[in-house]
């Protein structure tokens, strides 16, 4: 910078602006490094930026997939000790088909959050959002199916009720496939129409290249958020006027706690979600998946697995409903 009132050959050297650099002296001007360099500290030389994303060899990935996997596999354990107890009144009374159903979906959901751990590419990101969105609604129609249900029974034990034709299994497949289809067809419009995609941020951390998928459609991303979000609040308000329904009917007080857990922790996720940057978006939605998956498992299928396992004498209880779910 040339001084005031002092010869042309009389300067003041100041320091480069942040993102340029100068690797001559007496230099007019500094010049800015390339989108993929940065400056050293110094701010003579322009270096690489480093690639980041959440990757299975750092402690974040290693403790996400093995929570994941941990509880896949406790899923199955699940699944394998209803399928064994499959003839019990305690499986048979909180229709098996549908815990089946519900158990294999817990499943992939854990599993499915692998997918948002490692580097980003083009199928990764395209099933990313998709496969969780379809897998969760099929998750929450389950358990919508289930608590409708509930109540349904309770009704098919009056004399002269017209519930008992809405207890056969068959309804509650088709209400399944229908919320399944719903949640299908909007992604499908998503990806048919601005796909995710991978790509860089190389702004948000200086001296990073943050390695993520672009979205495509924030309203389609929001719009499966919105809609899992729907079943979720059915499921808990029917669960929440079933729940003072007869102790045999006790499920609805288990599915009630656990769509608050999966709410509570949704609507977490959205000022999380907005607010957080860079690799840890990814950790703030797996963390998400797993905490309302677990608290699905635990609060809906653990009080059975204790019934089965440790309290024979409840599970030789037989329900005066129980002809209705043996089908």
């Amino acid at each position: 910078m040339l001084l005031k009132n002092k010869p042309k050959c009389c300067f003041w050297c100041i320091e480069c602006p942040k993102g340029t650099i100068s690797n001559q002296s007496d230099m007019d001007s500094c010049m800015k490094c390339k989108e993929d360099f940065y400056p050293n500290k110094a701010r003579k030389k322009c270096i690489p930026k480093h690639i980041v994303f959440l990757s299975y060899a750092e402690p974040l990935g290693i403790v996400s997939a093995s929570i994941a996997l941990y509880f896949s596999f406790l899923s199955a354990l699940v699944l394998g000790i209803f399928i064994k107890h499959r003839d019990s009144p305690t499986i048979k009374a909180n229709n098996r088909h549908l815990s089946y159903i519900l158990l294999s979906s817990l499943i992939l959901c854990f599993l499915c959050s692998l997918l948002f751990i490692g580097r980003p590419r083009k199928i990764t990101c395209i099933l990313r959002q998709t496969a969780f969105g379809i897998i969760f609604s099929v998750s929450l129609a389950t358990i919508l199916a289930k608590t409708i249900t509930v109540v349904l029974a309770f009704k098919a034990t009056k004399p002269g009720s017209s519930a008992q034709k809405w207890l056969r299994p068959k309804f509650s497949y088709f209400f399944v496939m229908v919320c399944f289809l719903i949640q299908a067809v909007i992604c499908m419009v998503w990806l048919g129409t601005s796909p995710p995609f991978p790509d860089a941020d190389f702004y948000s951390e200086p001296g990073h290249i943050i390695l993520e998928c672009n979205e495509g459609s924030s309203i389609a991303f929001y719009s499966i958020l919105g809609y899992m979000g729907l079943l979720a609040l059915v499921s808990f308000i029917v669960a929440f006027l079933a729940r003072k329904l007869p102790n045999v009917f006790n499920e609805a007080k288990f599915i009630t706690f656990s769509m608050l857990v999966f709410c509570v922790v949704w609507i977490s996720f959205i000022p999380a979600y907005l607010s957080t940057k860079g690799k840890y978006i990814m950790a703030v939605e797996i963390f998400s998946i797993l905490a309302s998956s677990a608290g699905l498992l635990g609060c809906i299928f653990l009080p059975k697995c204790y019934v089965l396992l440790l309290h024979l004498d409840k599970n030789q209880k037989v329900h005066i409903t129980r002809k209705y779910f043996d089908r």
